[in-house]
């Protein structure tokens, strides 16, 4: 809306940019289907006209829980009780365990700058798959086999990438940061327990 006061700068390419947001994502509400964006008036009003023409419906009552997360955050913004202070040093701090249980066993993390996920290289550890003959790629056995073998859930890459360069991520797997402390622990402790092929 052009009613919103904004404090923050505007950087180079502001002009040609807009920055969509989610509240799942945002307040880690997973489910909440409410989204926004932030641009200068020329796009925003183009993105308005698209988005009259396929929202039919908002739950009104999930969007004033939004704004009023908006406020509360902006009157504690500065203090230890602030979430958005506290969500991205909680994500680092399971990232890092992961990422220290995923080295410990040879597999090399990819360490995000942000986000709710990391990527490992799981190349180091030899694991071969071709006996299933499954004709999916390696992280589409790989996951599959992490989940019914030792029950850890992992996501394939390979799905986010079209056919031509589906190779890239033939090796990686993603894992989810965004989790309780006891469902961190039991992760690493089962990935303790991975071992490279002979």
């Amino acid at each position: 809306s052009s009613g919103i006061n904004a404090e923050w700068p505007l950087r180079p390419g502001w002009e040609r940019t807009i920055t969509i947001g989610s509240a799942g994502k945002t307040f880690s509400v997973t489910g909440w289907k409410i989204g926004w964006a932030i641009g200068p008036q020329h796009l925003i009003t183009q993105l308005q006209h698209v988005s009259s023409c396929t929202t039919f419906t908002a739950p009104t009552p999930l969007q004033e829980a939004v704004a009023g997360g908006f406020n509360h955050e902006r009157s504690i913004a500065h203090t230890e009780d602030a979430y958005f202070k506290w969500l991205p040093a909680k994500l680092e701090d399971n990232c890092r365990k992961l990422a220290e249980a995923f080295r410990s066993v040879g597999m090399i993390p990819v360490w995000p700058d942000g986000g709710y996920f990391m990527l490992v290289d799981t190349s180091p550890m030899g694991w071969d798959f071709t006996e299933v003959k499954s004709g999916r790629y390696y992280d589409v056995d790989c996951v599959k086999w992490l989940t019914r073998e030792f029950k850890l859930a992992t996501i394939p890459i390979s799905v986010f990438y079209g056919e031509a360069n589906r190779h890239l991520s033939a090796k990686y797997i993603r894992v989810c940061c965004a989790k309780s402390d006891e469902t961190i622990d039991k992760a690493c402790s089962i990935i303790s327990q991975l071992k490279k092929s002979k």
